[in-house]
């Protein structure tokens, strides 16, 4: 147990310097390219050309890049915890899709443009009116099949609101924006949607963290973690609130961001073990480093347009699921019948 609590604390301490590592390079990329030297100075003192780029522009697309990337790895990894499962992630429950369709809603007829403030205040009202409706439609006291049904039935609901959205968008150069925007993007943020979202995400991460030992105790089941004390059905409630916050708020300021969720949680599993509270504070920060190495990629790979980093983050992603199912397939085979 020592040697589990030693590893996870140099992993911790390893993966809080690559993040800082990769905010300085994120603040270093772009079309005016600055040297390590530089960008420290201008974030800094803020003097000059380089202090409006690095502390206007880069500080806070940097900033979200770190934060959007640890809830979603955080949400993930509280959502494999609460359902014991490596499949679940954050979609489950319908709040990113409700996000989307709220602000795509906004974008498509006109009442604002996709880098508006008023975009991210819509898609974090869409992720509550989801969490509304999935008490309503569960019920307080449901059970988590129940919890994950109503879920999946209000992401397919969400989605489809979006793909009409789009149908009916009266200008079709519109539509292409919401598109554009719903393949995830971190590009033209301001410190407005970083003040906006913040407030949410650490909302989240507290709720989360705060569910941590009852995580812990559903490893040994549903029947001996009630018997520890765990209350079942606030915890469901409380991590559907936590991880529907968060993911809405993120969604909401950078479009969608998949699998960094699912990910995160099984690059950690590995040093921390099993415990799915210890996966927790890693998860978190592997999502971190993965979404801001995925923005820095964005910027640096060229293009006539820059890419979209919900594209970047299903190109890592995918690859790495299939390896993880293809492993969990040779050692199940491997293993004596």
């Amino acid at each position: 147990m020592t040697a589990t609590i030693v590893k996870s604390t140099r992993l911790v301490i390893l993966l809080t310097a690559l993040i800082l590592l990769l905010m300085l390079v994120s603040l270093m990329v772009g079309p005016a390219g600055l040297s390590p030297r530089e960008a420290f100075s201008a974030l800094v003192s803020g003097d000059g050309p380089a202090g409006i780029i690095v502390r206007d522009i880069r500080l806070p697309r940097t900033l979200l890049a770190a934060l959007i990337g640890a809830t979603l790895g955080l949400s993930g990894a509280a959502l494999q915890g609460l359902l014991r499962n490596p499949l679940a992630e954050p979609a489950l429950f319908g709040a990113p899709q409700a996000a989307a369709a709220a602000a795509s809603f906004m974008i498509a007829f006109g009442f604002v443009s996709a880098t508006s403030l008023a975009v991210p205040l819509a898609g974090i009202a869409g992720a509550l009116v989801s969490i509304g409706g999935l008490v309503l439609i569960a019920g307080s006291r449901a059970s988590l099949t129940v919890i994950l049904l109503a879920g999946l039935a209000l992401a397919s609901f969400a989605g489809a609101v979006t793909a009409l959205i789009l149908n009916l968008a009266p200008n079709p150069f519109i539509a292409l924006e919401v598109a554009f925007w719903l393949l995830g993007s971190l590009e033209d943020r301001s410190s407005d949607h970083l003040f906006i979202a913040v407030p949410f995400m650490v909302a989240s991460w507290i709720v989360l963290f705060a569910n941590a030992r009852a995580f812990r105790a559903l490893t040994l089941g549903e029947d001996a973690a009630a018997s520890l004390g765990v209350d079942l059905v606030r915890t469901r409630l409380m991590v559907v609130v936590g991880v529907a916050l968060g993911v809405g708020a993120a969604v909401a300021v950078a479009g969608s961001i998949g699998f960094v969720g699912l990910v995160a949680p099984h690059l950690v599993r590995r040093a921390v073990g099993s415990d799915p509270a210890r996966v927790m504070l890693p998860g978190a920060l592997v999502g971190a480093a993965l979404l801001l190495a995925a923005d820095i990629a964005v910027r640096t790979i060229p293009a006539a347009i820059e890419l979209k980093v919900g594209v970047v983050t299903a190109l890592i992603g995918v690859p790495f699921f299939l390896s993880m199912i293809f492993g969990e397939r040779r050692e199940l085979e491997g293993a004596p019948s």
